[in-house]
């Protein structure tokens, strides 16, 4: 065989090669960059989940499961304190995924609370960012809204305290409430570094870059705001009837 011939044919064994290696690599590649969604509810029980209350509000049945459904009802019991379903999971960066469905005639209010920790003593307090779910008025959905000690405000609008206007909420916002042709709300969490990103019903909500403040000594006294637990809201006081399901995660 003459030497051009002979390297024609080396070239094109190498380029087979790298071709074939690069797929590999493109396979293993994707593999890192797409984790697999954990779902943090079973369906079944809240194994993974543990209730944090106050004193006053231990023992007090707001959370069950149904019909493959996390269910938190105060209707006929309220909540001295703001009571929390939270799950087991620590981390930093992730996707969140969850519906949830309520009712129209009720006041309560619940959220998502995120890179968060509960703190015990005096009564017990929970630290870290909220995703807000608010059935009364529903354009707050997907704001964020922080409960450590020391913010007690919004920080996505960014705001002195707890009081919002809904001129300063999403110019545009879908919400369902049971008895609509589709119930339930599909909510959309995104955190990555100091980002955190809402999606209600496919709308983007909330687009926050918390430089600064997630990361704030205040933030690093308490553990919270760049890492910590996923947890369920029942408010202090109001008559709630909520409704999770197909609640997953993916790290990021």
């Amino acid at each position: 065989m003459n030497p051009a011939a002979q390297s024609i044919i080396n070239r094109v064994l190498v380029g087979t090669l790298l071709l074939s290696l690069g797929a590999v690599l493109g396979v293993y590649i994707g593999i890192q960059r797409d984790p697999v969604w954990v779902p943090l509810f079973n369906g079944e029980n809240l194994e993974g989940w543990t209730v944090r209350a106050s004193e006053a509000d231990s023992g007090k049945d707001f959370w069950r499961v149904a019909n493959g459904e996390i269910i938190c009802d105060s209707t006929s019991n309220k909540a001295e304190r703001a009571v929390w379903l939270e799950h087991a999971l620590v981390i930093d960066d992730f996707e969140l995924r969850l519906k949830f469905k309520t009712y129209s005639g009720l006041q309560g209010n619940s959220g998502i609370q995120i890179r968060s920790r509960w703190e015990e003593g005096s009564g017990g307090k929970m630290h870290g960012p909220q995703i807000d779910i608010h059935p009364p008025a529903p354009w707050r959905t997907g704001l964020i809204y922080d409960e450590t000690i020391g913010e007690n405000r919004w920080i996505s609008p960014s705001l002195p305290d707890l009081k919002i206007d809904e001129n300063q909420g999403p110019s545009r916002w879908v919400f369902h409430f049971t008895g609509d042709p589709q119930p339930w709300n599909e909510l959309i969490i995104r955190c990555e570094g100091t980002k955190i990103t809402t999606l209600v019903n496919r709308m983007e909500i909330s687009d926050f870059d918390g430089a600064g403040v997630l990361d704030n000594p205040n933030h690093q006294k308490y553990g919270v705001g760049m890492l910590g637990n996923i947890a369920l809201q029942l408010h202090a006081n109001h008559e709630l009837k909520i409704h999770f399901k197909d609640i997953l995660v993916r790290k990021l």
